[in-house]
Parts: C-alpha cells; structure tokens; sequence
C-alpha cells in the first residue's frame, strides 16, 4: 500500500474516532462562576439590569482600549442590548441582550460571544451581608461533534472570562461604596501666640523705644510671629549684631 494512501485511511480512522467520542460528550453545557460582592442585592442588581454600565466590569473592555461598543433600546431591563466589535481575536465580536428581569434577584440574556449562541444568565443572592453573584451560560451543541467539541472547552475559557468579570464588578461596586475619609483636621500653627489686638506690621509700643534688631522687625512687618522670638536667641551677641534682647511678648 502506497504511504499517501496509509496516510488518508489514517486520517479517515481518526475522525471516525473523535466522532465517536464527540457523540458521547454531553449535548448541554453549562459554564458558571460566582462571587459575593460586599453590597445589598438591590445595589448590585443596578450594575447588571444596566447594559451601558456592562463597559465597567467587562472581561474584554481592558484588553482592548479601542474597543467599539454600540447599544440599542432600552437602558436597562428586558429588551435592552450591547453589542461591541475589536479587533483582536482573543474578544472578538459579541452581543448581550436582556430577555427577562426579575429586580433584584435574576436576568436572562441572549448572548453570543464571537460567534458562540447561548443563554446566559446573573443571579443574585443574599450572602451574609452582601451578594452572592453567579454569571453563567447554556450551551445545546446538538449532535454536531464539532459542537460537542468546543461545549468540552467553553468551561476553561469562559470560566476565567466571567470569573474576571465578577473580580471586575466586585472591586467597582465596593469601590464606589466605601466612604470618603474625612480631610485631616487643620494643623496648629508653631510660634508665640499672637497677643490679641497685634496688628502685623508694627511693633509693640513696649518695644518701640529700644533698639529692636532689623531680623525683628521685619518679622513683625512680615506676621512671622515664630521669627520675633528665634531671632533674639539666635543673633543677640553675635559681632556686628545690633540685636538687644527684649521681654518675652
């Protein structure tokens, strides 16, 4: 037997084999991941029945800045779609459409993640003091073995995108909760209190008749109330100083 010949009735056993196999992989496939949110039902709810707030936490929207992302009926609840184009092939083109809204608790979706058709849903749950948020897909591949085949894969790929995207909304709907630290109280000022009355600019009628260094008076024509003291302890002395030491203010 000639070996182009050994090598097509190879090829010919091997895709019996995977068909084979492919018709004993499972028809449906559900794809599923959760994380709990530290927000009420009713806040998160807000972020999911709004496909124009879907751009905060999706999965794809980091990894391609130019991503172009159109929308169409209404904002929020049943009928509302976001459709998004990229051109890179690990996000493709995709679209979400939202089919039934239960507030506060389910949304069902149709979806197709570059040209894979399925039904996806969000489910909110109460989980101690926040939510337990599920994002999931159903995927009937039929009895195409090439379906069967890629439903075998979605778990590994989908699984990390909406795990991401549950990260992603997690940290945004905390975020967005957590409160403002109030502003640091104003800090003391350091120096001689200023006597009340002082007027900036002029000296003390106590000091006006004694010889008061230059380094004083400008601190008194400048408001520095710290430098009227720190000059006399540092220049009265000193050669060439003309400073006399004053009364304490």
């Amino acid at each position: 037997m000639r070996p182009i010949m050994r090598l097509i009735l190879g090829l010919c056993a091997l895709a019996v084999i995977l068909a084979g196999v492919a018709l004993a992989l499972p028809g449906h496939v559900t794809v599923a991941r959760s994380m709990v949110i530290n927000a009420p039902e009713s806040i998160v709810f807000t972020y999911l029945n709004n496909v124009h707030r879907f751009g905060d936490w999706s999965p794809w929207a980091l990894r391609d800045p130019e991503l172009t992302v159109s929308y169409s009926g209404p904002d929020q609840g049943k009928g509302a779609k976001v459709e998004w184009t990229s051109s890179k092939a690990s996000v493709g083109t995709g679209s979400m459409e939202i089919t039934e809204s239960n507030p506060n608790r389910h949304i069902d979706l149709a979806v197709d993640f570059n040209g894979l058709d399925g039904t996806a849903y969000y489910d909110v749950a109460p989980s101690g003091s926040g939510s337990k948020v599920t994002w999931g897909l159903s995927y009937d591949s039929g009895t195409s073995p090439l379906k069967r085949w890629k439903g075998l894969m979605l778990d590994r790929y989908l699984g990390a995108e909406f795990r991401d995207g549950l990260g992603k909304l997690k940290d945004k709907v905390e975020s967005e909760r957590r409160p403002v630290p109030p502003p640091p109280p104003p800090t003391a000022t350091l120096g001689v209190p200023e006597q009340p009355g002082a007027v900036h600019g002029a000296l003390p009628n106590r000091l006006r008749a004694l010889p008061v260094c230059r380094r004083v008076r400008a601190s008194y024509a400048q408001g520095d109330r710290a430098g009227r003291r720190s000059g006399c302890a540092r220049y009265a002395g000193a050669a060439g100083c003309d400073l006399r030491p004053i009364p304490a203010e």
